[in-house]
């Protein structure tokens, strides 16, 4: 209610027909309930125990990093502890000690070296969706690739539309030689294959997050240049942008105070399908060898896996299947986004 009042009346009808859209709205409410779950990754997925009490004093080894020497003076060592380790597993023992652990006990990056079969693994009561061709865990890689992908996504997202409504609203409002200029500028770029500089680029650096990151955004500004452009053209012309010119306002305050709300409209609707775009990109990129680094979570590695290990059908099913409700939600929110903001309604 509090934010219903502080919407205008025509966002208030908006929203209203957004929330009659069940299928968009309900996908909205899933996938913010899976993205808040996967902030916390760490807390479900780990190969540390949550909570520790040894000797009368608590431990938090998710958080802290603790050395096995603070659980035994016999055997100072200035490694991190093993907690699933027999050693460290006895000494807490014989102090009283126990451990609360997470849901799932495998990190991303962790293996099962108890495994009774060949990797990769089938489904077991210890790993619930298998293991991959090099034993870790197929859950937990899920786990830690979907957030991954969806920060991805949201970043991405989030520059490259703020750098791609400013150029719009430059061309657009002021026109002439800045927009013929920027027309050009924008056709020479896009016809730049993406994927052939990654892969140069590759060679020559390792590829990581906030590396790819500046690569695809170098690219990804451009998806709504044209429509805020388009936007821009066609409100610059009207009366009240004329009245608020001859009042003396400057362009800056027309910009972004008078015409941008208007072209916003369009604007929001491309969203949700810039980050289905992303995520896309990212896991081809992973999948062909040229994203996130050997051993990350990522979806697109197990897709990969999932290629090249047919007689384990569990890896190409699992991977298919978050993708296949990852992007099925965004897009459910994409046309539940793009009838609420219609202005023929």
């Amino acid at each position: 209610m509090g934010l219903m009042l502080q919407l205008s009346p025509l966002n208030q009808r908006r929203f209203a027909r957004f929330k009659a859209n069940k299928r968009g709205w309900y996908c909205l409410w899933i996938f913010i309930t899976l993205f808040i779950i996967s902030l916390g990754t760490e807390i479900i997925a780990n190969d540390k125990p949550l909570v520790l009490r040894y000797d009368n004093q608590w431990y938090f080894p998710v958080f802290v990093r603790y050395n096995e020497d603070v659980f035994s003076n016999q055997q100072p060592l200035p490694l991190e502890a093993n907690y699933k380790g027999p050693y460290i597993q006895n000494v807490i023992n014989e102090k009283g000690g126990w451990m609360i652990w997470p849901l799932i006990r495998f990190n991303y990056q962790s293996i099962n070296y108890d495994l009774t079969e060949p990797v990769p693994s089938p489904p077991s009561l210890q790993n619930w969706l298998g293991t991959d061709d090099q034993g870790r865990d197929v859950l937990a890689r899920i786990i830690y690739g979907f957030r991954v992908s969806i920060l991805f996504a949201f970043s991405l997202t989030l520059i490259s539309s703020v750098l791609g409504i400013v150029v719009g609203a430059l061309q657009g409002f002021y026109g002439g030689w800045i927009d013929l200029a920027g027309q050009r500028f924008i056709e020479v770029w896009s016809g730049l294959p993406m994927l052939y500089m990654l892969i140069i680029l590759a060679s020559f650096v390792q590829p990581n997050f906030w590396w790819l990151l500046g690569i695809m955004l170098l690219f990804s500004w451009m998806a709504l240049v044209d429509v805020v452009r388009a936007e821009f053209l066609r409100g610059r012309n009207f009366e009240y942008v004329r009245a608020a010119r001859a009042l003396g306002m400057r362009n800056s305050a027309i910009m972004f105070k008078h015409i941008l709300p208007n072209a916003m409209v369009s604007t929001m609707t491309f969203l949700p399908f810039l980050l289905t775009g992303a995520i896309g990109t990212l896991t081809s990129l992973d999948f062909l060898g040229f994203g996130l680094p050997p051993g990350a979570a990522s979806l697109g590695e197990l897709v990969k896996q999932g290629k090249e290990n047919l007689q384990a059908p569990w890896l190409g099913i699992s991977a298919f299947s978050v993708l296949a409700i990852m992007l099925s939600l965004l897009v459910f929110i994409g046309e539940a986004a793009r009838d609420a903001f219609d202005p023929r309604r």
